[in-house]
């Protein structure tokens, strides 16, 4: 196979490093699409910081247009959190048969929070033979680092796990849906107010479609799956993180008043069939000066095994993540497939192109 041919969606802060690392990887930039109209128009190494590579961004509304004159062997789509924001985009994808891979952090293991949607584009990308996938940092962090963890443990009673980042890193969609800038009346209407529904609304929610999970809802169906468990009940507390200090975002554009919440903690608890929990926890939220990523989780049994990241470098291990799995994607079968039934992350020494299956 000649070198992969890349098209970028969302030109905002990740798009930096995964266009580069795809670059130095060997694949080609063919085509870059976003909603900003102060990036459309320029060339997409104005947002790499480099030189010019003769690839103008276009409007989202051009995507499909753009895709049928490039033809690209693989989308990268770094924009939303949540798979309604960016079920347009996999719907477009899978229709044209472009392989997809996302940062969306609910797309890591739809199947749990929006089964309907992910439903559909899953026959439509078997449809036209193409693959969909969510990964990333929870690829790694969150998920196989863990899994392989169990794999040295003889018995297990309980999973936990707790990471934090600045969503100043990530956008202004995620810091929003961190609940970022809102009073606490704000947080506990608009946000916390979800978890206290019983188990049969919020089927009923996840069912239609409409219901909004952390991050860490889909990360333990992950989890469970490539565990084998059977989960029997689920459920997520969210909570606002404040700050004694008023903060300045410069994500949000604005100042975050002390007391008012600068993000939340979400943590989700799962009891499965077997009798082994999981509790996991994110926290996103706009950083006080001293502040800095973490990732620990503790798997309790025997042996008892703690493992602690020390400030992570969370946008860039994501964004590495993406392109190391540009191959897996490719070779993978057709569908909207969670890795957790993919083999686990492979550092690429060589060119991307020559880990294709011919």
């Amino acid at each position: 196979m000649d070198k992969i041919k890349v098209f970028q969606i969302g030109c905002g802060k990740m798009s930096v490093y995964t266009m580069r690392y795809a670059e130095e990887k060997g694949a080609k930039i063919v085509g870059a699409v976003d909603i900003n109209p102060n990036v459309i128009g320029k060339d997409i190494g104005e947002i790499m910081n480099s030189g010019n590579r003769n690839v103008i961004i276009s409007s989202i509304e051009q995507l499909e247009e753009y895709m049928k004159v490039t033809k690209p062997d693989i989308a990268i789509v770094t924009t939303m959190s949540l798979l309604n924001d960016i079920k347009d985009i996999l719907r477009t994808c899978a229709r044209l048969g472009v392989n997809a891979i996302t940062t969306c952090e609910e797309a890591f293991f739809a199947q749990n929070s929006n089964p309907t949607v992910w439903k559909e584009i899953d026959v439509l990308a078997k449809a036209n033979k193409c693959t969909i996938v969510g990964c990333g940092y929870q690829d790694v962090f969150w998920g196989n680092l863990i899994s392989v963890l169990a794999g040295t443990t003889h018995r297990i009673a309980k999973i936990k796990g707790s990471s934090s980042y600045n969503v100043e890193d990530y956008g202004l969609a995620l810091a929003k849906a961190h609940g970022a800038g809102l009073t606490l009346e704000e947080f506990d209407k608009d946000i916390a107010s979800v978890d206290r529904m019983d188990e049969g609304t919020r089927k009923a929610l996840i069912d239609s479609g409409n219901y909004a999970p952390s991050y860490m809802w889909n990360t333990v169906g992950w989890l469970a799956d490539k565990l084998g468990l059977t989960i029997i009940s689920m459920n997520q507390k969210c909570v606002p993180k404040t700050n004694n200090e008023d903060l300045e975002s410069a994500t949000l554009g604005m100042k975050i008043k002390a007391g008012d919440a600068t993000g939340m903690s979400a943590v989700v608890t799962a009891e499965t069939k077997e009798g082994i929990e999981i509790e996991a926890e994110c926290i996103g939220k706009v950083y006080a000066p001293d502040e800095v990523d973490t990732n620990e989780w503790t798997i309790i049994g025997e042996p008892e095994t703690t493992i602690t990241i020390k400030q992570p470098a969370t946008v860039e291990l994501t964004c590495a993540d993406i392109v190391n799995r540009i191959p897996d994607i490719i070779n993978a079968r057709s569908g909207f497939v969670s890795t957790s039934e993919l083999d686990v992350p492979k550092y690429r020494l060589n060119k991307l192109h020559e880990y294709i299956n011919k």
